[in-house]
Formats: structure tokens, sequence, C-alpha cells
């Protein structure tokens, strides 16, 4: 009720309902796009190949159906999330990078540009491994519809990215991350219609019904728990006498949250392993191509070991790309802040890495538990072709929070009461 009642609140905001209603009327943009097909395909081809449960089933809930439908929007947003997570990767290594990203906004400024050409080459040559790997739905396949179908798929992401930027700029909440909340979001009627025809037909029972509505009642609380999980340790600052004012002299805390990389991790490893398999399928009938679609292919025992092996190690990689331990002691050394028992500087650092390994680790299996669920919802129900697993409940419990947490933040500032209690 309480939250009813904070977006009856916010509705009520002119401020904040131009923004809600700019928000909603691009999603529905983004909604209809994924209805626009892509010239020179067949639909029923691509269909054909997420029924079987291959490889693109995951991608077509992240893309609200659009990949089923081969729509301009069938690779949705992951070039730019690609983009993103390797520009942040190469702001690392790259000393120009860094640069940037420390010179504040007119460094940011840069990075977004760059993340934007990264966009357009990663889309341009995903959409060209597509075209190529999906050459049986082309209705006259050749170099010209290679080419018609990879532009129109570049476009079509292009598109959703700035699509993304305008909901952030202008919009509640992010609009990258909204975007793959609407398409997963968009999926649960067709999942839910699609469950009922295999119970009318006698495929499974209503207890496997019952077992699926527990399990993804189990996952929602435990991704609730995990995402507002934190780690939090104490800082005290000294008192500093500047003038006639006395500064600091209070206790506070470093929050660590135990999922400090969120879901990219996931998408990372899925865009990875996705790789191979469009080139193993370019060369069916090659030896080396078969034996890896055999037993790696999606789903495979071997596949679901590696995934979750990639989304651990990348959760570790990422968050010790966005907190660095030697910046934040630092930065609590610069202004009087020390934590208890342990002296400033280097062994501080030393100290919040270390409690960033162990909670990392637990965030990291969790996320790969996640990711891997659908595996065992699927030997545990009974029910084929579950794409609206782990992750996808991941994204859409993640974006929901956080986009709740934005409209609090707003009406706070206008005095109001916020609707998270």
């Amino acid at each position: 009720m309480a939250g009813l009642a904070g977006i009856k609140t916010a509705v009520n905001v002119e401020d904040l309902r131009t923004r809600l209603f700019y928000t909603i009327g691009l999603l529905l943009i983004f909604r209809l796009g994924a209805h626009i097909p892509v010239p020179g395909v067949n639909p029923a081809v691509v269909a054909k190949l997420i029924e079987s449960g291959a490889l693109f089933g995951f991608f077509d809930v992240i893309s609200g159906g659009a990949f089923k439908n081969f729509s301009v929007f069938a690779m949705s947003i992951t070039p730019y999330i690609n983009s993103s997570i390797i520009m942040q990767l190469l702001t690392v290594v790259i000393p120009y990078l860094e640069k940037l990203a420390k010179e504040g906004e007119e460094g940011r400024k840069k990075i977004t540009q760059y993340t934007r050409y990264g966009t357009v080459i990663l889309a341009f040559l995903q959409a060209i491994g597509m075209a190529l790997f999906l050459r049986s739905a082309l209705l006259h396949p050749g170099f010209f519809s290679y080419l018609v179908v990879a532009i129109s798929l570049t476009a079509g992401t292009v598109f959703l990215m700035w699509l993304g930027e305008q909901i952030t700029e202008k919009g509640i909440g992010n609009g990258i991350s909204l975007l793959i909340f609407a398409g997963i979001v968009s999926r649960i009627p067709a999942g839910g219609a699609r469950v009922l025809d295999y119970l009318q037909a006698g495929t499974i029972n209503i207890l496997s019904i019952v077992l699926l509505v527990v399990i993804a009642v189990a996952v929602i609380a435990g991704i609730v728990a995990v995402n507002e999980a934190q780690r939090r340790i104490p800082v005290q600052y000294t008192k500093r006498v500047v003038g006639r004012k006395v500064y600091g002299g209070q206790s506070t805390h470093l929050p660590l949250r135990v999922n400090m990389a969120g879901v990219i991790p996931v998408i990372f490893a899925s865009s990875l392993l996705m790789f191979p398999e469009q080139v193993a399928g370019w060369l069916k009938g090659n030896v080396v191509a078969d034996w890896y679609m055999r037993y790696f292919h999606w789903g495979s025992a071997a596949h679901t070991i590696i995934y979750a092996l990639l989304i651990i190690g990348f959760t570790y990689f990422y968050t010790a790309v966005i907190m660095n331990p030697l910046d934040v002691a630092e930065n609590i050394k610069k202004y009087g802040g020390f934590i208890p028992g342990i002296r400033p500087g280097r062994p501080t650092a030393e100290y919040i890495s270390r409690v960033m390994t162990r909670i990392t680790l637990a965030g990291a299996i969790f996320l790969a538990l996640i990711a891997i669920l659908p595996s065992f919802v699927l030997l545990a129900t009974r029910i084929p072709h579950i794409y609206f697993g782990g992750t996808a409940l991941l994204i859409v419990v993640g974006v929901a929070l956080e986009t709740m947490k934005q409209l609090e933040a707003h009406l706070l500032m206008r005095s109001y009461q916020g609707f998270i209690k």
C-alpha cells in the first residue's frame, strides 16, 4: 500500500508526472518497434529455432520477443552493454582513458562517445554473424541480403541506445535497464499461456505449476535479499578545527554490497559464449564444429560449468574495476577518517580488499546459481522451454528496486514521504 501511495503522490507532482509519462511513452515505442520485421527474413524459421530450445531463447526473452519476430530490435541493447563493459575494462589498462575517467563531466562525455562508436562496431559484427548463422531463414540468401539484415539490426540497436539515453536523461530510472526490463515483462503473458497449453495437453500437471511458482517466489526473495545485502565497515572521523568551527568527530560506515556487479557478469558471459556457438553454426559439417556443438551446446553440462565459472570470474573482475580499495582508503584518509583497529593508508586498503574478496565470492556464486537455474527448474518441474528463469528474474527485480529508489529520491527532494519503508 505504501508503494501505491508513493506512486499516486509521484503522479500528482507535475515534474515527476512528466518524467513518468515520458518514460512510458518511449517504452511503448520500444514495444512497437519489436514488431517491425527485418526485410528479407522468414520469421517462422527463426521461431522454430527458438522453440527448439537453442542458444537464442534467452536473447529472445531480454529482447521482448523481438528476436523471435526477427524485428529490427532483435539484438536488443546487448551490443551497447558489451561496449560499456569493454570500455570500463579498458579504462583500467589504457592511461589515456583512465585520465579521461578522472576529468569529471567532460571526460565522461568523451568516454560515452567512444562507447557509442564501440556499440556500432559490435552491433554490426554481431548482426553479420547473426545473418550468417540464420542464413536458412533468409528468403534470398546472398551478399546483399546479409548486408540489409546487418544494417537493419545495427540501426535498431543504435535507436535503442538513443531511447535508453533519453529515458535516463529525461525520464525515471536507468533507460538501458528499463528497456531490458520492459522486454522481459512483456514475455510473461506468452509464457503463462504456454504453460497453460502444456497443462491442457497433459504434458505437465498442476503440481509442476505449483512447484514453478514456489521456486519463482523463493528466487525473488533471494534476489531481493542479496541485492540489498551489505557489509558495513565502521569508519571514524577525527575532529578538525577550521577557524571557529569544528568538523568531523562522527561515526559512519562504508557500505560494501554483496552483489556490487549487478547482472553485468551474466550478460557478458552469455555474449562471450554466444560467439563460438555462432562460429560453429557457420561451419556445420566441420569435424571440430560438430564436436563443439555436440558437447558444448547451450544447456549442456560442459557449457553450464564454463558459464558458471565465467560469471564468477567476471564478477570479481568487474567488482575490482568499479571499486578500487586503494582509492577508497586514500579518500577516507584524506578526510581524516580511519577504520577502528586498522592503520590508515595501505593497511586500510588491504583490509577493504579482504572483505570485498569474501563478500564478492558469495555474490558471484549467487549470480552463477541464478544464471544456471533454468536447467534445474526443467529437471524439477518438467516444464520445457523455460527461458524466463533466474537471470530474467534477477534483471526484473533489480531494475524494479533501482527505479523505485530513484522515484523515492525525487519524492524526498520535494519533502514527500517515500514509498520504500
